[in-house]
C-alpha cells in the first residue's frame, strides 16, 4: 500500500510500518550495529593472549571471516523472509513461536538493554573528560539515552538520519587514527616493535596451549564483530528489502573488516605487540605517540561519537522485535501501537529506552554484560540453522518469491558446510563462556528459562482474546 505525506510517497507494509530506508541507510545501520567503542579498546585484550603480529592480526582476520559468513547467512534469511523483527521472525517461522519469544525476552532483558546501558556509561565518562560539567556519568548516560529515544520516536527517517551521520563520523575517527598512525610509521618506522625471539610468526610452538590462547583471543574479536544481525530487525522499513538488505549486510561487514584490520595494523606496528598488551587504551596510546596530548583528546572525541552512534543504532533497530512480539499477541498490546503519522512503534521504543536507563542508573549493567556473549551467540547459532529449514521448507506465503529472490540476491556460499561451521563456531563461543564464567552464564540461562512461563502466560492471554472475538 502506498501513502503520500509531505509530498513523499511511502510504501506502507503489511505490519503498518513505513518503508523509508534505502541501501545507504541500511548499510550504515549494519556498520553502526557492529562498530562501537570496542574497536578502540579490545586490541589490547587480544595482544595479551597472543603476542606476535601474525597471530594478533590473524585473530582479526578469522573473526572477520566468521562475521562475513554470518552476513551471508543473514542476507539469505533477509531475502527469504523480509519481515519485521529479523531473528524473531526467522525463529518463529522455522521452529516455534516459543523459541522466537525467548529470543525477544533475552534481547530486552539481557542482550540489548544491558549492552546499551554499558555503552551509555562509557559515552558519559569520555564525554565528561572534555566537557566541564559537574554531572555524574549516570545523568549524562540518561540524557543520551533519553534524547536518542525521543529522536527515534519522531520516525524511522529521523532516527536513520542521525544514525547515518554518526556512522560517517565514526568512519572519520577511525580513518584519522589509521592515517596519523601510518604517517608516524612512515617517518619513524616500527620503533617500538621487537620480534619474539625464535618465532617470527608464532609466539610458542604449535600445541594445545597455542590453540587455547587463540580461542581466548577470539572472544573479544567476535564480540567486536557482532551486531550485523540487528539491521534485519527493520527489514520491513527498507525499500526493496529482498535486494537492498542482503547487499547492505555484505557491503557493511566487508567495510567493517577493512576498518578493523587497519586499526589493528596501526596499533601493532606503532606500539609493538608488547606495548599493545600493556595499555588498556590502545587507540589513545597510538594518538598520543603520533600527535601528543592533542591526539589523545581527538581520539577521546572519536570514542564518544562511536559510543553515541552505537546507542543510536540500538534504539533504532531492536524495538521492532518487541513490536513484532506484540503483533503476535505475545507481549503488551500497546507495544504494537504505531504513531499514525510517522508509522513508528513509539511505545516499544520508549519501553527499551526506559529499561536501558534503569539498568544504567542501577549500576548493574556490568554484571548483565557478562551474560550478553553467551545469550547472543546461542541465538546466532540457532538462527543460522533456520537456513536448513527454509531451504527444505520455505516460509508459508513466501515460497515461490522467497526462493527466487534469495537465489537472485543472496545465497550462503558453500552451504551446508559453511553454515554448519558458522553454527559450530557460535556454540563453541557459548561453551567457552560457560566454562570460564559459569556463575554469570548460569544467571543468563536462568533469565532465559524464566521466559518459558511468561510465554505460556501470553499464549493464554492471546487465546482468551481470540475466543472472545
Amino acid at each position: 500500500m502506498k501513502n503520500s505525506a509531505n509530498g513523499e510517497t511511502v510504501e506502507i507494509t503489511a505490519s503498518g510500518l513505513a518503508a523509508r530506508l534505502g541501501l545507504f541507510d541500511a548499510t550504515m545501520i549494519v556498520m553502526g550495529g557492529i562498530v562501537g567503542a570496542g574497536i578502540f579498546i579490545n586490541p589490547y585484550v587480544v595482544a595479551q593472549q597472543v603476542r606476535t603480529p601474525a597471530l594478533i592480526l590473524g585473530a582479526w582476520v578469522i573473526g572477520g571471516a566468521i562475521a562475513l559468513g554470518g552476513a551471508f547467512i543473514w542476507a539469505e534469511l533477509a531475502a527469504t523472509l523480509p519481515r519485521v523483527g529479523g531473528q524473531y521472525a526467522y525463529l518463529r517461522e522455522a521452529y516455534h513461536p516459543a523459541l522466537a519469544f525467548l529470543y525477544g525476552w533475552v534481547l530486552l532483558l539481557v542482550i540489548q538493554t544491558g549492552g546499551m546501558a554499558a555503552v551509555a556509561v562509557t559515552f558519559a565518562k569520555y564525554f565528561l573528560e572534555f566537557v566541564p560539567l559537574q554531572w555524574s556519568s549516570g545523568v549524562v548516560a540518561t540524557l543520551a539515552l533519553g534524547i536518542l529515544t525521543a529522536i527515534n520516536c519522531l520516525g524511522v527517517r529521523a532516527g536513520s538520519t542521525v544514525q547515518s551521520a554518526l556512522m560517517v563520523l565514526k568512519i572519520v575517527a577511525i580513518a584519522a587514527l589509521v592515517l596519523f598512525g601510518a604517517v608516524f610509521l612512515l617517518h619513524h618506522g616500527p620503533a617500538f616493535y621487537a620480534p619474539v625471539k625464535g618465532h617470527r610468526v608464532l609466539d610458542r610452538p604449535v600445541s594445545f596451549d597455542l590453540v587455547t590462547a587463540m580461542g581466548a583471543a577470539m572472544v573479544p574479536v567476535l564480540f567486536s564483530y557482532g551486531g550485523w544481525q540487528t539491521a534485519n530487525f527493520v527489514a520491513e522499513e527498507i525499500r526493496e528489502p529482498r535486494k537492498n538488505l542482503p547487499r547492505a549486510l555484505v557491503i557493511g561487514v566487508v567495510g567493517v573488516i577493512l576498518l578493523y584490520l587497519s586499526v589493528n595494523f596501526v596499533c601493532v606496528y606503532v606500539l609493538g605487540p608488547a606495548g599493545l598488551a600493556q595499555t588498556t587504551t590502545p587507540a589513545s596510546s597510538v594518538m598520543l605517540v603520533a600527535l601528543g596530548r592533542k591526539g589523545a583528546v581527538l581520539i577521546a572525541v572519536g570514542i564518544t561519537i562511536s559510543a553515541l552512534g552505537f546507542l543510536s543504532q540500538s534504539i533504532l533497530t531492536a524495538p521492532r522485535v518487541y513490536f513484532a512480539m506484540a503483533e503476535d499477541g505475545l507481549f503488551f498490546r500497546s507495544a504494537a501501537w504505531l504513531e499514525p503519522r510517522r508509522r513508528v512503534p513509539v511505545v516499544a521504543i520508549a519501553l527499551q529506552g526506559i529499561a536501558a536507563i534503569v539498568i544504567a542508573l542501577s549500576g548493574r549493567y556490568d554484571q548483565i554484560l557478562s551474560y550478553v556473549v553467551s545469550m547472543d551467540f546461542l541465538f546466532f547459532g540457532l538462527t543460522a540453522t533456520c537456513i536448513f529449514v527454509f531451504r527444505r521448507r520455505p516460509p508459508v506465503g513466501d515460497k515461490a518469491r522467497g526462493e527466487k529472490e534469495a537465489g537472485k540476491f543472496a545465497r550462503m556460499p558453500g552451504h551446508p558446510v559453511t553454515t554448519f561451521l558458522f553454527t559450530t563456531a557460535c556454540w563453541l563461543v557459548v561453551i567457552n563462556t560457560i566454562s570460564k564464567y559459569p556463575h554469570n552464564t548460569a544467571v543468563g540461562f536462568g533469565i532465559l528459562f524464566a521466559g518459558i512461563p511468561v510465554y505460556f502466560f501470553w499464549s493464554r492471554q492471546k487465546k482468551k482474546r481470540s475466543d472472545a472475538a
